[in-house]
């Protein structure tokens, strides 16, 4: 009997995006009055009304792709180039050679895979909490992928340690400017306030996840057949292998200068305010500079460029279409009707349970508005005076706001980088949501569990 099986990646977009269009004719269309406050669009309190309807046409499902290509061109650039980068650099056998050096290593020492592993995972997750990565991923899964696979696990393994890692560190973030800071200031508490209360979140979240995908690790080490790709036919995780190449002293250097592009990477994000332009520069460098200390001919270098780029084919394609679902939410006029409808309802409940119903408020309007930043200017302004009626304090507003935001980024099909990161490594979505529920169903138990506490020990 044949299981079921979800549809290609780019076909469950378009029955996103037909549904939403449908959405259009159904949900009241309703605006926020919003005012620009130091170069960002916050929405009035109060100020929603109904407006006319803008149901969306049946043409808007042939050209909201269109849009949302154009709209996420800076993105899809960035991923072309970073793909391109990476091309020049797997070209040079730096990171093969990199990769047997450390699966040698775990083969004559196989505990230290048990160490390895986590370290990873862990300092993907201290960068999610403090810089908030997120597009960043699409970078570092091309390493991590074959790293995983190099050491007899499947690509969900490889995906996970970066994905899984910097999901969860985002979620519980603790100096995240882009959630945390932007929700703070809304909420005019003091930013980055609160710090201790997150540092203990964050630590729960990612010991979570650490503990999950090793417990996938060893099911894999138990037997081959527990991988959940062992059986499809488009991933072949477990043949492929490294290609021996010698740790040169010229790819040991382009190694170093990979290692030296990340610490220049966080020094950016986080001190000079570096977005994803930035960044795709600064990898389009590291890999003309590999290149040329790898001794790559211009033919090779460009060739390697191309093909690198063209992996990222499908993933741009999701991006666009994702983007494009937002669009039609947004042209539609249903996002705040949505925002507006939950408020009234959450309003009327007592504290401990209304924080709740404001963070799985959160978790929901995430799947319209999958951008952090984005989500903290639309409902802010509304969820910080409305936690002063409920005797909530602002922190915990701004902290059920991004668990909610954060977790839900690691499961949505509205989400670029969620999307882009399984068309990489080819896994179905249907089979990437079969692994990660059981550690989303902890995750969202112990982010209910945290905003209890802090309602009950009035934490501000």
């Amino acid at each position: 009997m044949n299981k079921f099986k979800l549809p290609d990646t780019l076909v469950i977009s378009s029955f996103i995006l037909l549904l939403v269009i449908v959405l259009t004719w159904i949900i009241p269309a309703g605006e926020y009055v919003r005012e620009i406050v130091e170069n960002r669009s916050i929405v009035v309190p109060g100020s929603y009304q109904v407006v006319q309807p803008s149901p969306q046409n049946i043409f808007s499902f042939f050209i909201a792709p269109v849009k949302g290509f154009i709209s996420a061109a800076e993105v899809i650039a960035f991923i072309f180039f970073v793909g391109g980068a990476f091309g020049m650099v797997n070209a040079t056998g730096a990171i093969d050679a990199g990769l047997e050096k450390l699966v040698n290593l775990t083969v004559r020492n196989p505990a230290y895979k048990w160490v390895i592993i986590p370290v990873l995972i862990l300092a993907f997750s201290f960068c999610g909490g403090s810089f908030g990565m997120s597009e960043e991923i699409l970078v570092f899964v091309l390493i991590t992928i074959p790293l995983a696979q190099a050491l007899g696990y499947d690509t969900i393994t490889g995906v996970a340690i970066p994905f899984v890692g910097a999901g969860v560190g985002f979620a519980g973030a603790f100096l995240n400017p882009f959630t945390v800071g932007v929700a703070q200031g809304i909420a005019q508490v003091p930013l980055f306030s609160g710090i201790r209360y997150r540092l203990l979140v964050w630590a729960v979240f990612s010991i979570l996840a650490i503990a999950y995908i090793l417990w996938y690790i060893y099911r894999q080490d138990v037997s081959r057949e527990n991988s959940l790709l062992y059986s499809v036919e488009t991933a072949t995780p477990l043949e492929k292998k490294v290609r021996e190449y010698p740790l040169t002293v010229n790819r040991i250097i382009v190694l170093i200068l990979f290692l030296l592009t990340i610490f220049i990477l966080a020094w950016g994000v986080t001190t000079q305010g570096w977005y994803i332009t930035e960044i795709a520069g600064l990898f389009l460098a590291l890999g003309i500079f590999s290149s040329l200390i790898g001794g790559l001919s211009l033919s090779q270098t460009t060739n390697s460029f191309v093909d690198g780029a063209k992996d990222m084919m499908t993933a741009c394609l999701i991006v666009g279409f994702c983007k494009g679902i937002l669009i039609v939410a947004t042209e539609g006029k249903i996002i705040d009707t949505i925002l507006f409808q939950i408020t009234q309802t959450v309003e009327s409940l007592p504290a401990v349970i209304s924080v709740q119903a404001m963070f799985w408020f959160q978790a929901i309007l995430n799947f319209f508005v999958p951008s952090g930043s984005g989500q903290a200017a639309l409902t802010m302004p509304i969820m910080a005076p409305l936690s002063d009626l409920l005797g909530i304090s602002r922190q915990t507003a701004v902290l059920a706001f991004q668990m909610g935001d954060g977790l839900n980024n690691l499961i949505i099909p509205t989400s670029g980088v969620t999307m882009g990161v399984l068309s990489i490594a080819k896994i179905p979505y249907e089979i990437w949501l079969r692994w990660i529920m059981p550690l989303m169903v902890a995750l969202f138990l112990g982010a209910m569990f945290f905003l209890f506490i802090a309602v009950q020990i009035g934490w501000s």
